[in-house]
C-alpha cells in the first residue's frame, strides 16, 4: 500500500492581523462579474435557512450570492466619502 503524503495545514495564521485584514485582496486573473468580487465570505447556517435563503432567490430571479450582495451592501453602506 502507499504510504499517504504529509497533511498540509489549510493557512497560517498571519503574524501582524491588522496588517492582513487592511491589506488589499489580489485580484482575480478572471474577466467578468466576479472578477469585481475579491473577497470570500463564508458563514454557517442550519440547512432550514439555508433552504428559506435559495427559496427566496429562486423566486425572486436571481441567485443567492446576488441576492445577499445586495442585502449586505444595503445594511452595510459605503462610510461618507469611502469607495462604494
Amino acid at each position: 500500500m502507499t504510504e499517504r503524503s504529509h497533511k498540509r495545514a489549510f493557512t497560517a495564521r498571519p503574524a501582524d492581523p491588522e496588517s492582513w485584514v487592511k491589506a488589499p485582496d489580489p485580484r482575480s486573473a478572471r474577466g467578468g462579474d466576479a472578477a469585481n468580487f475579491t473577497a470570500r465570505l463564508t458563514i454557517d447556517v442550519t440547512p432550514d435557512l439555508r433552504g428559506q435563503i435559495k427559496i427566496a432567490a429562486f423566486q425572486r430571479g436571481v441567485t443567492v450570492a446576488d441576492m445577499l450582495r445586495e442585502l449586505l451592501a444595503r445594511e452595510f453602506p459605503p462610510a461618507e466619502g469611502g469607495t462604494p
